[in-house]
C-alpha cells in the first residue's frame, strides 16, 4: 500500500480525540510530502538536525514534534520553530528550553516523559521525581515553557498484559497530576502508543499516538 493509503487507513481507525503524529525520522522529504498532500500536518522526528533540514524545506503550516531524547546543547537549533517537545525528563533540560524559547520570544510546549517500562534503556521521570519537579520553585519560575501533557513508552515486549499495565499506570499518573493546579502546566495530552501498540494505548486513554513504520514502511 502507498503512504497515502496507509495514512488514510490509520486515520479512519483513530477516535476523534486522538492526535496522530507521523513519525518521519530517516524518511526522505518526498515521502513526507506525500503524507502532507494526503492531509497530514504533524510530523515527529528524533534528530534535531534532520528535523531542521526538513522544516527549512517543507511547507510552514507543519507542526514539528521532537520525539527523541533531547540533548541540552541541541535545543537552540529547534527553538525557533518546534511545536512540541515530547521527551523532557529533567529540570535542567526545561531550563535550557525556557532560555532558548525566551530568545525567540516564544512559549514552547513540552511533554514530561514518565518512565513506565521495565527496561533500563528508557529515559524518564518516576512519579516522585515528577511531583518534585512540578512542586519546585525553579519550575514555577519558567515562563517560556508550558507543560501540556505527559508521554511514556511501554516495554518492548509481546506481552500485552504488561504493556496494558504500564499504559494504565501512566494514565493514573496523568489523572493525578491533572488535579494539581500549577502555573505553567495544563495537562491535556497523554502521548503513548506507537505502530505496534497504539490501539491498546488508546483503550488505556492515550490522546496522541506516534506512528511511523505503519505509515512510511520499515526503516533501513
Amino acid at each position: 500500500m502507498s503512504i497515502t493509503q496507509n495514512l488514510n487507513k490509520i486515520k479512519t481507525s483513530l477516535p476523534e480525540n486522538v492526535t496522530l503524529v507521523a513519525v518521519s525520522k530517516t524518511k526522505p522529504i518526498p515521502d513526507l510530502m506525500e503524507a502532507y498532500e494526503a492531509g497530514q500536518r504533524i510530523f515527529g522526528e528524533n534528530k534535531i538536525q534532520e528535523m531542521t533540514e526538513k522544516w527549512e524545506a517543507m511547507p510552514k503550516d507543519i507542526e514539528w514534534h521532537m520525539i527523541g531524547h533531547v540533548q541540552s546543547n541541541k535545543v537552540k537549533f529547534m527553538a525557533e520553530y518546534v511545536s512540541l517537545i515530547h521527551g523532557v525528563d529533567s529540570l535542567k533540560l526545561l531550563d535550557e528550553i525556557n532560555k532558548k524559547a525566551k530568545k525567540h520570544n516564544r512559549i514552547i510546549d513540552c511533554l514530561l516523559q514518565i518512565y513506565i517500562a521495565e527496561e533500563e534503556t528508557k529515559f524518564g521521570l518516576d512519579e516522585n521525581e515528577l511531583n518534585e519537579l512540578l512542586a519546585s520553585n525553579e519550575f514555577k519560575s519558567l515562563q517560556n515553557i508550558r507543560i501540556v501533557g505527559l508521554m511514556g513508552m511501554a516495554t518492548f515486549t509481546e506481552n500485552q498484559n504488561q504493556i496494558k499495565k504500564e499504559f494504565t499506570h501512566l494514565k493514573s499518573i496523568f489523572d493525578s497530576s491533572n488535579s494539581l493546579s500549577i502555573v505553567n502546566c495544563q495537562l491535556s495530552i497523554l502521548s503513548m502508543g506507537m505502530s505496534g501498540d497504539y490501539k491498546l494505548a488508546i483503550e488505556c486513554g492515550s490522546t496522541m499516538v506516534r506512528i511511523g513504520s505503519s505509515i512510511f514502511g520499515g526503516r533501513n
